[in-house]
């Protein structure tokens, strides 16, 4: 599998080291990106409501072909949501570790964003 680095922590090593240290108790062999870790890019989704729609989802796409395999495991539910997008099979980290399926649900940006606006003016 790859891995994508979320990029609210791009500049959060031990973040980087726990989720690899998982990975690999887990018998998962990486195989690193060339943009990885604290030189990771941003999925795509930071660009919404910045950028059309449309642009944004070219973002992801965009981000998601740089993958060198087709599991990506992602430990940020957006990227969950642009890797699907882009065309690789996203591996959300809580899903590996309990053995299940990582399903995207919800993941155009439009409807993904207004059920995040949604959840937090309810909560």
């Amino acid at each position: 599998m790859t891995i994508l680095d979320a990029c609210p922590a791009r500049n959060q090593t031990r973040i980087h080291q726990a989720i690899r240290s998982l990975l690999k108790k887990m018998n998962i062999t990486v195989v690193e990106p060339e943009k990885t870790q604290t030189n990771s890019v941003c999925c795509g989704d930071s660009f919404y409501g910045v950028i059309p729609t449309r642009q944004v989802k070219e973002q992801m796409k965009k981000r998601a072909s740089e993958m060198p395999v087709e599991d990506v495991v992602v430990y940020c539910v957006s990227c969950v949501k642009a890797v699907h997008i882009g065309g690789k099979k996203p591996r959300y980290m809580i899903d590996l570790l309990f053995g299940e399926e990582t399903l995207p649900k919800t993941y155009e940006p439009d409807q993904w964003h207004k059920e995040l606006d949604e959840y937090i003016d309810n909560h």
